[in-house]
């Protein structure tokens, strides 16, 4: 029987869920080792769910040796464990880039795979076409730019929100800017924006639109790339998050498979 690669989890909430339902059906080559999460009784509950230890802090999970890790947790998990994990030497696999948006944190990281001969794969959460973002960059300098339609509902307790929203009845804009310094305005909203601008043009390098518009339901982005010889729409629509989650079970599928997309 051929031995499985281990896993553990950064965050028990609906993503790694997701994550862990489909190690069965989508991910027979993994087994979860273990669980970490900022509430001790669901992570003691996740564990119990879906199989695994419980861990209540880092160096416990990193006693499990995992091969992988894979976080869905917040940017303040990247920024406090990322290090560790992969000095301990497992592979790590981000969604909340958002926190790569610092460039000092992302070249610690970078660097401390290299020294310790691992990888950071970086989920692609609700967009995608990295593949093609990351071809066109190295061809000629281009320019990227995203535009992101959000409901009101998801803009509510956030600095964007304004009372005069709830009034209109056609998209506005209520955002423009590069995507650094989106998310460290909404650092829970546009991880997807980050992990675009580390594809292409970089965090400082990629501008963001963010429009709110009435009665819309989920997530869409248009990612526009111009460069010398290619240009490209991406246009990317999800009802729900858990295309977020999905990104991650993609990522580690294609880290275990002999044919890789």
């Amino acid at each position: 029987m051929m031995k499985k690669t281990k896993l553990a989890l950064l965050g028990c909430g609906r993503l790694n869920e997701i994550v862990a339902n489909a190690l069965e059906t989508h991910l027979p080559e993994y087994e979860l080792v273990g669980v970490m999460g900022r509430s001790p009784e669901r992570t003691q509950a996740f564990a119990e769910r879906y199989g695994g230890k419980a861990c209540t802090d880092i160096q416990e999970l990193m006693a499990l040796k995992p091969d992988f890790v894979a976080e869905a947790a917040s940017p303040q998990a990247v920024r406090d464990y990322a290090e560790t994990i992969l000095k301990s030497g497992s592979n790590l696999v981000v969604l909340t880039i958002g926190a790569f948006a610092d460039a000092a944190l992302f070249n610690r990281v970078k660097e401390t795979a290299t020294e310790h001969n691992q990888k950071v794969y970086i989920a692609s959460g609700a967009v995608g076409g990295f593949d093609v973002l990351r071809t066109t960059a190295l061809m000629s300098p281009i320019k990227a730019t995203m535009t992101s339609k959000k409901s009101l509902r998801s803009l509510l307790y956030t600095p964007l929100f304004k009372e005069d929203l709830l009034n209109i009845t056609e998209p506005e804009q209520v955002f423009t800017g590069n995507t650094k310094e989106a998310i460290e305005m909404l650092p829970f909203h546009f991880n997807v924006a980050v992990a675009t601008a580390l594809a292409s043009a970089g965090p400082e390098q990629t501008t963001l639109n963010i429009d709110a518009v009435p009665n819309f339901i989920g997530d869409e982005y248009k990612i526009e790339i111009q460069g010398e010889e290619v240009q490209t729409d991406l246009n990317i629509y999800s009802r729900t998050p858990r295309i977020a989650a999905w990104s991650i079970v993609a990522v580690l599928r294609n880290a275990v498979s002999p044919i890789v997309f």
